[in-house]
């Protein structure tokens, strides 16, 4: 109401303006969620971190089998085969270890009559042997001034590989589906030759 629009502006020029001039608190009532998967517990214990603004539900280790997980390969080792096969050898490892404590865990839980239960107790404890690049989903519920801050720390050149990956996904999806609010956004090719991007407006 204090923006009066004599000349008729468009819904993008209003958003614009808004960026502009630093009026996030406008941008909150919008709110985008997404669910993740193919990520590691490496990149979703980054992501969590981001506490304003969000709400967020993970895959819980202690009720899902994790013998038949999936790994998430970090960027920074693909394409080299001697760290590929070192990586790929150490978390297979793992995973047996997983598998073979679960295995033994029920059977020291034995004695507890619900199954269901003994099963949350021998997974609980096994997973500490898993890796953090163990693949997890997540759904994040964001509101746009939250995405906003998310995106600029986490597509930047500085941040993680993984992380940055994913947040040039999440940055082109949420242009697509509100261009107007994420429009300052610029995905370019950086020093490292890994996309990162930059906002125009900062801190909104």
């Amino acid at each position: 109401m204090s923006q009066r629009n004599p000349a008729n502006r468009s819904t993008r020029d209003y958003l614009e303006n808004i960026k502009k001039q630093g009026h996030g608190s406008v941008l909150e009532h919008v709110n985008y969620s997404v669910l993740v998967e193919g990520v590691s517990r490496s990149l979703t214990h980054e992501l969590v971190r981001h506490r304003a603004g969000w709400a967020y539900s993970q895959l819980s280790q202690r009720y899902v089998d994790e013998s038949v997980a999936d790994f998430v390969m970090p960027p920074a080792v693909i394409g080299d085969e001697a760290l590929e096969r070192a990586w790929r050898e150490q978390v297979e490892s793992a995973q047996k270890t997983y598998v073979t404590l679960v295995d033994e865990l029920m059977q020291r839980y034995g004695w507890v009559a619900d199954k269901v239960h003994r099963r949350k107790m021998a997974r609980e404890a096994a997973r500490a042997v898993l890796p953090n690049a163990t693949e997890t989903k997540i759904v994040a519920t964001g509101n746009v001034r939250a995405w906003r801050t998310m995106l600029e720390l986490r597509s930047s050149e500085g941040a993680e590989l993984e992380i940055r990956r994913f947040a040039i996904m999440a940055l082109r999806l949420m242009q697509s589906e509100a261009p107007a609010i994420f429009s300052d956004f610029e995905i370019y090719v950086a020093d490292d030759r890994k996309e990162a991007a930059r906002i125009g407006y900062h801190k909104v």
